[in-house]
């Protein structure tokens, strides 16, 4: 698996996946997790060759020295030094859940470096959108009708108030049909690294004014695409996330979740590889 070697000397991995026509485009994980359970995002790798860091401590790259490097701006600079390292003079970028918060740090840091940024199921608190927990129970009604429903949704209630956190049992809400591929895919995807994911949005990560004023000015193509039942990322915030940019695209996939690639994949692969150019 090839390496690179981040601003403070850490060494960071990546997978290549694809033979699709164009360059490469960076897909940044959430969690921080490991890149593993993007797969190739439905197959999108047929239609663009897909670059899939590990961020710092998760996966196959390293554990930094100094823990205080997980937080979510120090990982923008690792994203330039792999695109840096790819020998990229532009780069398309995708990132999904936290992962779309790093790459709207690097658009707001290094916009001239990003052509087409693409923001799947996006975590907003890089610019200070907060999703309530009213409006993640209303969404999570829709899915009334599933057999799973009454637990789940206790288990989100006492979460949205504070009194819970029991994160496995609210998991059905975010996939479009909770089956076996679902649940294996879950569990594929828990963070292994709970301190990476702690000081991710540790004291200093986030600057939502100055980002917003740096993305308000960002001329390049944004998707913002999001599941039709996603309550990590629901249509209504995402929806308020694109109104930020100057020439966003919002695309609201129906019937899927938090995971649009695993719901919908053909659906998935055809919205984002057009948006691509691919």
């Amino acid at each position: 698996m090839p390496t690179f070697c981040a601003p403070d000397g850490t060494r960071l991995a990546y997978r290549t996946i694809g033979d699709g026509a164009g360059d490469p485009v960076i897909c940044i994980p959430g969690g921080p997790a490991d890149s593993r359970y993007l797969g190739d995002l439905g197959g999108l790798s047929r239609h663009r060759r897909l670059i899939l860091p590990d961020l710092r401590g998760t996966g196959r790259s390293a554990v930094p020295e100094d823990t205080a490097s997980y937080r979510c701006d120090r990982l923008v600079d690792d994203v330039e030094a792999l695109r840096e390292h790819l020998g990229l003079a532009r780069t398309d970028l995708l990132g999904h859940s936290a992962g779309a918060n790093i790459a709207m740090g690097y658009a707001a840091r290094y916009p001239r470096a990003l052509g087409r940024l693409a923001l799947i199921g996006p975590g907003t608190r890089a610019v200070g959108i907060d999703v309530s927990g009213d409006t993640r129970l209303e969404l999570a009604r829709l899915r009334a009708r599933e057999p799973w429903f009454p637990a789940a949704f206790a288990a989100l209630e006492a979460v949205c108030a504070g009194t819970g956190g029991d994160w496995d049992a609210i998991a059905p809400f975010f996939c479009g049909r909770w089956d076996d591929a679902a649940r294996e895919h879950h569990a594929a995807g828990r963070p292994a690294n709970p301190e990476a994911v702690a000081r991710f949005g540790a004291d200093g990560a986030f600057t939502p004014e100055a980002t917003r004023a740096a993305l308000a000015s960002f001329g390049a193509p944004v998707l913002l695409l999001t599941g039709e039942f996603d309550l990590n990322s629901p249509p209504r915030s995402t929806a308020e996330l694109a109104g930020l940019f100057p020439d966003a695209t919002l695309a609201v996939q129906p019937g899927a979740g938090h995971y649009p690639w695993i719901d919908d994949a053909g659906r998935f692969t055809e919205t984002v590889s057009a948006f691509l150019g691919q």
